[in-house]
């Protein structure tokens, strides 16, 4: 890991140009922090209630009250400061909040199925294939890379004719069908199923939605601020990966204690289905970008406005 990420800092250094904002304000540094505490303490909170039965729940409390008494101190800083980190403005508009929560229903969903239950449950003995952890890589996750790295570019091609907008829902609609089919798989897993979902879901998913979620935090930051959209969307991918896993799993444990392995894989995939089609239905909410002003971007002509 760490080869690889000094290849891409050599990379990104000598293979990408610089750019800037037209405007360069200082760095909001008093509203990074409590911003930090705020999600920081949601994290924790959440993957302490993850635990169930060993939970501490007067920990989890105490952390939420932290967390939304933060992120009150982030928003009264943000209206009263002359550089916010994120303008409160923005902050109201359809663009912010719609995608962010699309992309952490989104995240939250499908990361835990497809980052642990489904390669849990392709190395169980009992209520999968036993696949050794040698070689379940190469069944569950690498398959699902490779299949979102060689869809990604056919999909910003898409978005280019069809818009991100429907191309996001496109690659929603078929994680909600890949999930769907994991569902079933879970029911008499074999490696080729499994084999076929991560396919699946690499291509509706990692290949399609997760690149449209990341263009259109892209495509509708407003022009005096273009950064803040795609950092707090980037936000909304770590926050939605960290809930993920305390709350599918925690509906793994709790339906597998009652009735079994194979029934408390089949709830966490049920739970991350629901989860991907409220996103579906939230996406309705995020504006579509104006065509002009993504074609203008993609010239150098300037950030996309909305």
């Amino acid at each position: 890991m760490a080869v690889i990420c000094a290849i891409a800092v050599v990379a990104v250094r000598g293979a990408t140009l610089e750019s800037t904002a037209v405007q360069t304000p200082p760095m909001d540094w008093k509203g990074v922090a409590p911003l930090v505490v705020a999600i920081g303490c949601a994290l924790v909170a959440f993957n302490q209630a993850g635990e169930l039965a060993t939970a501490n729940w007067v920990l989890v409390i105490v952390l939420l009250l932290v967390a939304a008494a933060a992120f009150a101190v982030f928003w009264r800083i943000e209206d009263r400061s002359s550089h916010p980190l994120v303008s409160t403005r923005y902050l109201r508009q359809r663009r912010t909040w719609a995608l962010l929560s699309t992309t952490l229903l989104t995240m939250t969903g499908v990361f835990a199925i497809m980052n642990g239950l489904i390669p849990n449950l392709a190395q169980d003995p009992a209520a999968g294939p036993g696949i050794g952890a040698d070689a379940v890589s190469w069944v569950t996750l690498t398959p699902y890379a490779l299949a979102g790295l060689v869809i990604g570019p056919v999909a910003g091609r898409l978005a280019g004719s069809l818009g991100y907008h429907r191309v996001l829902q496109i690659g929603l609609i078929g994680t909600v069908i890949g999930v769907a089919l994991a569902v079933v798989t879970a029911s008499a897993p074999s490696p080729g199923l499994l084999l076929v979902v991560s396919l699946f879901i690499g291509v509706t998913y990692a290949g399609i939605s997760n690149i449209m979620l990341n263009g259109l935090g892209i495509v509708l930051s407003p022009e005096d601020n273009p950064g803040y959209l795609p950092g707090l969307n980037a936000g909304a991918f770590n926050l939605g990966a960290g809930i993920s896993f305390a709350v599918l799993f925690a509906v793994d444990t709790l339906v597998a204690t009652g009735s079994g392995p194979r029934a408390g894989y089949t709830a966490g995939i049920v739970t991350g289905g629901i989860l991907v089609l409220l996103a579906l239905a939230v996406s309705v909410l995020i504006p579509r970008p104006d065509p002009a002003a993504v074609a203008a971007r993609v010239e150098g002509a300037g950030p996309a406005t909305h």
